[in-house]
Formats: structure tokens, C-alpha cells, sequence
């Protein structure tokens, strides 16, 4: 039975953006770990409190409650826990010496978030990656269950179409300007192309026996399908017109190449997750070229291209949100709110902004990031989300895969 909830998460939890993420790996385990990650940021960071003296119940309390009076959006019920667990974990005997903190500029804006989820049919199917239509549907692919879905938010009703190659792990999905629905097919070396009118697919095999494993999916201008494929360490795509599928090794060896996106002039860009590199590929030759990245252990998953073409991509190695200018070969990099250890994945720009999802979170957390100031916004997915991928609406929402829980998910932004 389909299940449908709606969360609103009101009110911003702001960190900053260009000091070390150090806050979820390093604060113990207990019932008010959550609160502390994601509710005491509207003035500093989580981890301040590794950095002060402790204090008793008494002063842990007052603390919270000035914190509250300045913005805080710890709500009653959680007082208690969240107390509890500071008196617990940094008591009084703890001498440190106080520092005293200067407050950080405010955002230019603050988001709010308002999540809607709905249950996929298929129990187990894993939906991987998302794809928000421009007729307003939610299409995923359930990879566990060899279908792709499609979700109309307006109703709640949701559509499955079983693909014609059995266990076929449809993995990337995009849609060209006919409304056909192409995808990758990861475990069979296909690609495939949907017509959601007729229910028809039409399947494009992959002769060279390495290129195995088809991945995430991107059109091109001219409705040309680029896809990038992981452990046969190629670029592949399909001229939509005849079919015809081209590959091309890429230059570093055991690059995974992960995520992939199209700029405004039909060149595309993909993430090389298994060395520390973001490369573009000519369209023409197909020949890739590639920026190193500062640190040695970056290991970027996906990216996304904003309206200035600067490639904006999740390290999710080392828990970093990064920026590569391709004109002048810059990078800048920010820690990402939750440590170290939060893997961010997913990752969108909308209206300048930066959303992705950080997979190393219990629950998952969706963040957003906002150039101007460098700080940080964060939500818990209200599921758990389990591994999220983001695709952007026609009006700037959020559609959501979340694999674990076997949800879709819509997010409504406004400011």
C-alpha cells in the first residue's frame, strides 16, 4: 500500500563553510548525538564543544536555552535529551580554556525544505537514481526490481515498466526532448530507451565486452546520450539519430568515471571516483581532458554544472563539497557539515545554490550551500533516505531517490 508523508523542516541550521569539518566523527554515540549534529549550528559549528570547558546539568541547560533564545531550533522535547547528552560527554572536571567565538555574518537567504515521500510498489527495488520530468513526473529506476517507475506528485500514483532483459540493474536515467525516458542498463551492457506512450523499449547493446557496466546518463543539445562506464573505464554515447554507440577509453587508468553532466555548450564533464580528478570530453573527438584536484585522497563521486559553468562536485572521500573553474583550472573546496565521514554523493544546482546529499549520515542529510556567503543550510531526510540521488524539477524542487528505504521523495524549496 502506498504510504505518503509530509515533513516540513522550517527555520536554517547554518554553519560555516571554510573551516575543517571535524563534528560527526568525533561526537559519541547516544540519543542526543542527532540533535547536536543538526540543531546547535545557527551561530557556530557543532563541534564547539570539543573546544570549551564542560559544565554540569545546571550550566548545560542555561546554555542550551540562550542558544535557543538566539535562534536554536531545538524544540522542548528535545531539551531534556540534548542536555543529558552534553553533561554526559563534556562534565564539569572537563578544563579547557573558553574561547570566545565571534559570531558568523548571516546567509543572504535561508531555505525552507518541505519533504513529501511516497513508497515505491516494488518492495526491495532499491530506486537509484531519480529523474524529475518536464511533464512533472518523477521517473527512477528500480534497480533490485528491473524496472523503471514514474510518479505523478500530484496524485500519489506510480507507474512501474518491467524492461525486457532480465535483472538488467537499470542504473542512470535522462529524458530528450520527445519525452522518451533513456537509461542505462549497469548489469546486461545496454542501453535502453523508454517510449512512456506506448510502453515500448527499445534496447542498444554494447559490443566491447569491457564496457560492462553503463552508468549515469546525460543528453547532450543535439539529443545525443553520453554515459559513463565505471570498471571498463570508458565515455560512451549513442547518436540518438541511428543508434550507433561510440566508446572511448579515458586516459587514467582505473578512473571509475561516476558522475556526469553537459554544459550549456555540449560539452561534457565527469567525475573520476576512483583518482583524484574531474575531466571534460570533447564532443567531437571524444578525447578527455583532465584537472587534478589539490589533495591527493579526493575521490569525487557526482557534479553538477552551474549557470557560470563552473563544475561543482561531492569529494566523497574526504567528505568536501569542491568547485573547479575550468577556464583558469581553480579549485576551491569547503568541509562539509557532517565530518569527514559523511560522504556527500547526490548533487544539484538550483537558482545558484548548491544541494547535495551527504550518504554517510544516519539518517541521511540533505544540504545546501549557498556561494555567496560559503555557509551551509542541513536536514535530516525524514526516511533515513539510505543512499539519495538528486534530480532538479522544472520549478526548482528537489526529486529524490532513496534506495534503502525503498522511497521517492519531493522537495519543496522556498526562500
Amino acid at each position: 500500500m502506498l504510504k505518503h508523508s509530509i515533513v516540513l523542516f522550517a527555520g536554517a541550521l547554518p554553519v560555516m563553510g571554510s573551516a575543517p569539518a571535524r563534528a560527526q566523527d568525533q561526537f559519541p554515540d547516544g540519543p542526543g548525538m542527532d540533535i547536536l549534529r543538526t540543531k546547535c549550528r545557527t551561530c557556530h559549528m557543532a563541534d564547539r564543544v570539543t573546544k570549551v570547558a564542560g559544565r554540569d546539568v545546571e550550566g548545560w541547560q542555561t546554555l542550551v536555552t540562550s542558544m535557543m533564545n538566539r535562534g536554536a531550533t531545538v524544540t522542548e522535547d528535545e531539551v531534556p535529551i540534548l542536555v543529558e547528552y552534553l553533561a554526559t560527554n563534556w562534565p564539569v572536571d572537563r578544563k579547557l580554556p573558553v574561547v570566545n567565538f565571534t559570531p558568523l555574518a548571516p546567509m543572504a537567504s535561508h531555505a525552507r525544505a518541505e519533504f513529501t515521500e511516497w513508497d515505491v510498489p516494488t518492495p526491495a527495488a532499491q530506486p537509484h537514481d531519480p529523474l524529475a520530468a518536464a511533464d512533472g513526473s518523477i521517473w527512477y529506476t528500480g534497480q533490485k526490481a528491473n524496472v523503471l517507475g514514474r510518479l505523478d506528485p500530484k496524485t500519489g500514483e506510480i507507474k512501474e515498466y518491467r524492461l525486457k532483459t532480465p535483472q538488467a540493474g537499470p542504473d542512470g536515467l535522462a529524458e530528450d526532448r520527445d519525452g522518451n525516458i533513456w537509461f542505462t542498463s549497469n548489469q546486461t551492457a545496454q542501453i535502453g530507451k523508454l517510449d512512456p506512450k506506448t510502453g515500448n523499449i527499445v534496447e542498444y547493446p554494447i559490443a566491447d565486452p569491457a564496457a560492462r557496466d553503463p552508468h549515469t546518463a546525460a543528453l547532450d543539445q543535439k539529443g545525443n546520450l553520453w554515459f559513463t562506464i565505471q570498471r571498463g573505464n570508458m565515455i560512451g554515447r549513442v547518436t540518438a539519430a541511428t543508434g550507433d554507440i561510440k566508446l572511448h577509453a579515458v586516459p587514467t587508468p582505473n578512473s571509475l568515471p561516476d558522475g556526469l553532466a553537459v554544459d550549456s555548450k555540449g560539452v561534457p564533464f565527469y567525475a573520476a571516483s576512483g583518482v583524484n580528478k574531474i575531466a571534460s570530453v570533447d564532443p567531437a573527438t571524444m578525447a578527455a581532458h583532465e584537472w587534478g584536484l589539490p589533495n591527493a585522497d579526493a575521490r569525487p563521486r557526482r557534479l553538477a554544472i552551474d549557470g557560470n559553468t563552473m563544475v561543482w562536485y561531492t569529494d566523497y572521500a574526504r567528505g568536501y563539497l569542491g568547485r573547479l573553474n575550468p577556464a583558469t583550472s581553480e579549485v576551491k573546496e569547503w568541509a562539509s557539515p557532517g565530518g569527514t565521514k559523511s560522504m556527500p554523493l547526490a548533487i544539484a544546482v538550483v537558482a545558484g545554490d548548491v544541494w547535495y546529499s551527504e550518504s554517510g549520515i544516519v539518517p541521511n542529510s540533505l544540504v545546501r550551500f549557498e556561494p555567496a556567503t560559503e555557509r551551509f543550510q542541513t536536514w535530516n531526510i525524514p526516511s533515513g533516505g539510505g543512499v539519495v540521488q538528486i534530480s532538479v524539477t522544472k520549478d526548482g524542487d528537489l526529486a529524490l531517490a532513496e534506495s534503502s528505504v525503498n522511497k521517492i521523495a519531493l522537495v519543496k524549496i522556498t526562500k
